[in-house]
């Protein structure tokens, strides 16, 4: 039987992906989520291309998660009579908040965000265009803001603005995003991103606003700010997911500091049992070349060695050259990386108590998993809570999650080594339900005779009672 790949691939749709061929060609290639970038697109091409997605998955007997990104707050310089100008270093550049979109020239550009002059002061440093210009603040006069260039080079329209150390005020969510909230809970997404949340708090309101408008997707944090690493915890307990968005936080905190904290976010969201997504420039040569560099080689599978649940493609699918070249790129190399033995091994929570009993019956899953010659777990869930606390644990053991909720089968496509099943219980006699739940493995050629299972499952049809675990052998009488 062929490794199955745990770690999942995240890939953003875009013009690369707009034919069906192209995207059947994802989908045969083991893409797991896809991103939808509320960036661009209109309300309709959204609603449509999620629909597309799912029916093309449903074709291919595949249940493929919709992960709806956000844009977040455009803090971004305004745009050139020319379209962009050359800033020499050492030359005077203004930043006018007043100034009229269009206007921008070689001295000066508006900003689209115009509280941008209340929250710098002189000493501050901007960096634009993801840092490849820097700008020293001589001083702020009520609109303006009068820089120095540290750093020059080509600038073009609307180019993104970061803070070194962060520090700007603007909201997680804006007028826009509250509008795509509604657009999200419309095509029923099964993840919501938020771009640039502060606080626990900008998560909690951005759940609040997808629950009332009928929305019932998971949450992701997209750790773009410096200041949220100082309150991580609070961010990821607020989550269901956390994306390591290395972009903009690169910019803020640095790009030597940028290794350190990944690995750390990823360590923490798997101790607090949230799922975590590594994104931004993982294969961005592969926008224009057919194979990776060695360095994106090694920062996808240091990603998947330090335990991330998934790996995001941006510009490589959306707009490269060979969007499925990519992923069967990503596959490979995940693959391999996994073959790792310290990856399947761990200590996670071993000193712990437990405070529910279905978590309990989870870890004690995974525990007796690893130490015998278990082939792989049967789940039965309504939540989806069980794989996702079993999949927290380091291991090579593939975990099925058998449910009858289509959304529950979508949420688990980001887990790390959970697998979704259509599994429908309609009776109560557990004996017979754990033959169905091994069969449904058998036909799937996941296991065959003489392999070990571990079934988990609960009263039927209560969700969160998960309360019981069985080892049976494949073959054997399975009782209840």
């Amino acid at each position: 039987m062929t490794a199955k790949r745990r770690t999942k691939i995240v890939a953003t749709l875009g013009p690369a992906t707009n034919t069906p061929e192209v995207l059947d060609a994802l989908i045969e290639a083991g893409v797991d989520v896809v991103r939808l970038n509320f960036s661009h697109g209109s309300t309709q091409e959204h609603l449509d291309l999620a629909e597309t997605v799912r029916n093309r998955a449903r074709a291919y007997g595949r249940q493929i998660g919709v992960l709806a990104d956000l844009q977040g707050p455009k803090i971004r310089v305004s745009r050139f009579k020319n379209g962009k100008v050359e800033l020499e270093e050492n030359a005077q550049f203004i930043l006018d908040a007043s100034l009229d979109e269009n206007e921008g020239d070689q001295h000066q550009v508006g900003v689209d965000y115009k509280p941008l002059p209340q929250d710098v002061t002189r000493g501050d440093t901007l960096l634009l265009d993801d840092g490849r210009i820097v700008l020293w603040i001589e001083s702020v006069e009520g609109s303006r803001i009068i820089c120095r260039v540290v750093v020059g080079g080509e600038l073009s329209n609307n180019k993104g603005i970061n803070r070194q150390g962060g520090g700007l005020s603007a909201d997680a969510l804006t007028d826009k995003d509250k509008a795509d909230i509604l657009t999200a809970a419309e095509m029923r997404a099964d993840y919501v991103a938020i771009s640039f949340p502060r606080s626990a708090a900008d998560i909690e309101y951005a759940r609040q606003l997808l629950r009332e408008a009928g929305g019932h997707g998971g949450i992701i944090a997209k750790i773009e700010r410096a200041e949220a690493i100082d309150v991580i915890d609070e961010i990821i307990e607020a989550s269901d997911a956390i994306m390591v968005a290395r972009g903009d936080l690169g910019v803020e905190v640095g790009d030597a500091a940028l290794p350190p904290i990944q690995k750390d976010i990823i360590h923490r969201a798997r101790i607090l049992n949230r799922a975590v997504i590594t994104a931004t420039q993982m294969m961005e040569s592969m926008i224009t070349n057919a194979i990776p560099t060695r360095a994106e080689v090694f920062d996808v599978a240091n990603a998947v060695l330090d335990g991330t649940d998934a790996v995001m493609l941006s510009g490589e699918t959306a707009v490269g050259k060979n969007p499925v070249k990519v992923i069967e790129a990503m596959d490979r190399i995940c693959l391999q990386a996994e073959q790792q033995r310290e990856i399947r091994v761990s200590r996670h929570r071993i000193d712990s108590k437990f405070e529910r009993m279905d978590e309990a019956i989870a870890m004690a899953a995974m525990y007796m998993a690893n130490h015998l010659e278990v082939k792989a777990i049967a789940a039965l869930t309504e939540s989806g809570a069980t794989p996702l606390w079993m999949s927290r644990i380091s291991s090579g053991i593939p975990i099925f999650a058998l449910t009858a909720s289509v959304e529950t089968r979508r949420k688990v496509t980001l887990y790390r080594g959970v697998y979704p099943v259509s599994f429908t219980v309609d009776h109560d006699d557990h004996a017979t339900l754990n033959k169905e739940a091994i069969d449904e493995l058998q036909r799937r050629g996941v296991v065959r005779e003489g392999d070990i299972v571990i079934i988990t499952k609960g009263d039927i049809e209560v969700e969160g009672s998960t309360n019981a675990l069985k080892l049976v052998r494949v073959g054997d009488m399975v009782e209840p």
